[in-house]
């Protein structure tokens, strides 16, 4: 079987992905960005629009169920716009959610099977996501991707869970697993989970937000394992790591890891959007990527990466 790509509107051929943003967000709500929400339509098509305009093609949008993702509005926005868009089934850290959303739970020591709560079942949920349809969606209205989120500090048992069920909806259907990391976490804990108890491919793994992580050996040992970097903070207004985005990138590519990277605007907030979002990826940093290592870079990341990232061979279980 053919690898593809599934978007919004149905499994598409990775060479019909084009220019993509690999990391972004149409709709987001979230306790920790109060009056930042994402969530007008028009606005999402107005960006669309835009994003065409400028060259773009395809958008993955990370949002996972419960944060407000749109998956009502999607398909049509897609429709409307010829923009492909990719959406994500999992989930994110329990801070993101209202109170009582995701429990911590309290006793140690539980099995998979004995998850409670939000947590049970929380694999089929995901499963289902990818190939029936996204919660609220009309029927066909899938999934592309499993997002998740590391910690900052010590791994809570939300994160062990989540990871656990993501890893279980990638072996049952073969999507690949997106990742949130933090400017303060441990990509090699999250990345040993999936790989070693876990059993998940390196190359079915998207890690996200390496520009907050200053350690360019770290970068580049990550490279090596072979999975998926998304650097993916150039567009996102005011973050502390828009200033090194582009350092990272060409240390990356002067290892030899242009092969693993991709990149994204991360648009979170109406802040971002107003600033630019996946618009400025496309006018500001690709320019400047093409400038000092000529124009194959930047088809490389936006075009040709992304194509095997997101490609997958879909099972139904």
């Amino acid at each position: 079987m053919s690898r593809t790509v599934r978007t919004v509107l149905g499994d598409l051929d990775p060479t019909g992905l084009g220019v993509t943003d690999s990391h972004d967000h149409l709709f987001i709500r979230s306790p920790l960005l109060p009056g930042q929400e994402l969530d007008d339509p028009a606005a999402a098509g107005e960006v669309l629009r835009a994003y065409a305009a400028a060259g773009g093609r395809t958008l993955v949008q990370w949002t996972p169920s419960g944060l407000g993702r749109g998956a009502d509005f999607l398909a049509a926005l897609s429709r409307a716009t010829g923009v492909h868009v990719v959406a994500a089934t999992g989930a994110h850290q329990a801070v993101h959610y209202a109170p009582g959303c995701f429990p911590e739970p309290a006793e140690p020591g539980v099995s998979a099977a004995e998850r409670p709560g939000p947590y049970a079942g929380l694999a089929e949920r995901f499963v289902a996501e990818l190939t029936t349809a996204l919660s609220g969606a009309p029927e066909g209205v899938r999934a592309g991707l499993i997002k998740i989120a590391d910690d900052a500090g010590t791994t809570t048992r939300h994160t062990r869970w989540t990871t656990a069920a993501a890893a279980e909806a990638h072996h049952a259907t073969g999507a690949p697993i997106a990742v949130h990391l933090e400017a303060d976490g441990a990509p090699r804990r999250v990345l040993n989970r999936l790989l070693d108890r876990h059993g998940v491919r390196p190359d079915r793994i998207i890690l996200g937000h390496l520009t907050r992580l200053p350690d360019r050996a770290l970068h580049r040992a990550l490279a090596a394992e072979g999975v998926h970097l998304a650097l993916d903070s150039p567009s996102r207004a005011g973050h502390p790591a828009d200033h090194q985005a582009f350092e990272v990138i060409a240390d990356l590519v002067e290892a030899g890891h242009a092969g693993r990277l991709l990149l994204g605007a991360d648009t979170t907030t109406r802040t971002a959007r107003a600033a630019g979002g996946p618009v400025r990826l496309l006018t500001d940093l690709a320019p400047r990527l093409a400038r000092a290592f000529g124009p194959e870079l930047p088809e490389l990341l936006l075009t040709t990466n992304p194509a095997a990232a997101f490609a997958a061979d879909w099972r139904s279980p």
